[in-house]
């Protein structure tokens, strides 16, 4: 029997399988295609990604084959510089084709023991005290003790499961694409830049390859298949209505569509399945928060769940998922309905967005916006008064290196400037450092393997009565 079935091998699945291999966890990875997509939906990975990915040793793979730009910009797409002094050694987003961050994350996955298994549909599953048993489409079933559903949002896992979905149907359709143009290049930006001023959800750059650009440019009307892609007559059709030419548009690399639909899972977890990614939510593309969503659920998900296969989870670990989880989808949901508002052409809405864009000339707006968008403003609710308690913890400098190079094995951490606390008994699950560093600014901190802080103090006793709500028993 597998540990846990993992259906869906985009970046939430593959960043899970990780996860979970860095606890011997075995994992199959399920996916539905039999080759990785060439499409480009998500640019890049905003900062908390960025500091997951370093987090886990991975960072470096990732720059060197991405473009860092500045953070500011992002929300609706007002143009805003970025806040001063961000909290994080991260000040910047990194460009990065989707493609490329899924073939690193299956890189990564493989390496560390994950098998992927292609072409491979799931169509039926049960489950029972022991454990999940899966049915493919060529009629093999697979046993598991879990199984998570990566599997988008059209999940089939969340379908079998009989997880409500509500939320807003799509109202506008997008139309996306990849391909070569023959108008020139300097009249292209000059088109775009003038059809921008109303239109915020048009779109013609360049993709890097000569001749290649990359077409956002607002659908007739919503498909009621949005699967079927649409023809290159419909992006130039478009494109003549919303610009009044269609740059010459011909070879096309990719075309598809996309809605602002927004739904939400009623529920993470049914029994022993689980959703993360787009099978848990989705919603508008506006911010670029969808790939970074979906990972950082998987960051929050792995330990937990290797866990609990491990037989360590103290009681309601795994619930803590869901708890923890879904608020923040909550939150990303009303963000892209607010910029989508923002971004439609109606008289009405850009009074609005003007009126957002003066208040975002004060600093505390802007950095607040800016947060929500990178993720670095999240803070769970895990009680105490502290102010780190529930939020992460950027990068810090320390006598032996950097907080992050300390947390690659998947581990908690405490990190104690006092040198009088221990974590006897928890030490196979919690690793101890000893820094007297000025950062961060207080005698110890508890950290789960994900980064947020659980504890803040100096008193051992103290530390004994949270050690267990997030470490289980001790040992030895």
């Amino acid at each position: 029997m597998t540990d846990v079935i993992v259906v869906g091998g985009g970046p939430t699945g593959l960043m899970l399988a990780g996860e979970l291999r860095l606890h011997d966890v075995d994992v199959l990875v399920l996916e539905r295609d039999t080759e990785p997509t060439g499409h480009v939906r998500a640019l890049g990975l905003h900062v908390r990604s960025i500091e997951v990915m370093d987090q886990r040793g991975l960072l470096e793979r990732f720059l060197a084959l991405g473009r860092r730009y500045p953070v500011g910009g992002f929300f609706a797409g007002i143009p805003k510089p970025s806040p001063e002094g961000l909290d994080t050694a991260h000040a910047y987003v990194l460009g990065i084709p989707q493609p490329t961050t899924d073939r690193l994350l299956a890189e990564h996955a493989t390496e560390a023991g994950a098998r992927i298994r292609r072409g491979r549909a799931l169509v039926g599953l049960s489950q029972d005290a022991q454990g999940v048993t899966a049915e493919l489409d060529d009629g093999t079933r697979l046993r598991s003790r879990y199984l998570v559903g990566c599997d988008g949002g059209r999940s089939t896992v969340r379908k079998l499961l009989g997880v409500g979905f509500p939320g807003e149907p799509s109202r506008v359709d997008t139309l996306l694409g990849e391909m070569e143009v023959s108008e020139d290049p300097a009249r292209i930006a000059a088109l775009v830049a003038e059809v921008r001023r109303t239109h915020k959800r048009f779109g013609v750059g360049p993709m890097g390859e000569q001749g290649v650009y990359r077409v956002v440019v607002p659908a007739e009307g919503v498909a009621e298949d949005r699967s079927v892609p649409p023809t290159l007559e419909e992006f130039r059709r478009r494109l003549r209505v919303v610009a009044g030419t269609d740059f010459g548009v011909h070879s096309p690399r990719w075309l598809s569509r996309f809605g602002d639909a927004t739904r939400l899972a009623e529920r993470y977890r049914v029994g022993r399945v689980l959703l993360a990614g787009d099978a848990a939510h989705i919603h508008p593309p506006t911010g670029g928060q969808g790939l970074n969503l979906g990972i950082q659920d998987a960051f929050n998900l792995g330990w937990k769940l290797a866990a609990q296969v491990r037989g360590w989870a103290p009681e309601g670990l795994l619930d803590s998922y869901h708890t923890e989880r879904r608020p923040v989808a909550a939150e990303v949901l009303d963000n892209t309905r607010a910029q989508m508002e923002l971004m439609s052409p109606t008289p009405g809405s850009q009074a609005v967005r003007r009126l957002v864009s003066e208040l975002m000339d004060l600093e505390e707006v802007n950095r607040y916006l800016t947060e929500k968008i990178t993720a670095i403003g999240i803070r769970y609710d895990l009680g105490g008064d502290h102010e780190l308690v529930g939020r992460r913890l950027r990068d810090v400098p320390l006598g032996q290196g950097r907080l992050y190079e300390l947390m690659r094995g998947g581990r908690g951490l405490l990190l104690d400037r006092t040198g009088g606390l221990s974590v006897a008994g928890w030490a196979d699950r919690v690793d101890h450092v000893v820094d007297d560093g000025e950062e961060p600014r207080v005698p110890a901190v508890l950290l789960r393997p994900d980064g947020h802080v659980a504890w803040v103090g100096q008193e051992q006793e103290d530390l004994l009565g949270h050690l267990p709500t997030w470490f289980g028993a001790a040992r030895g």
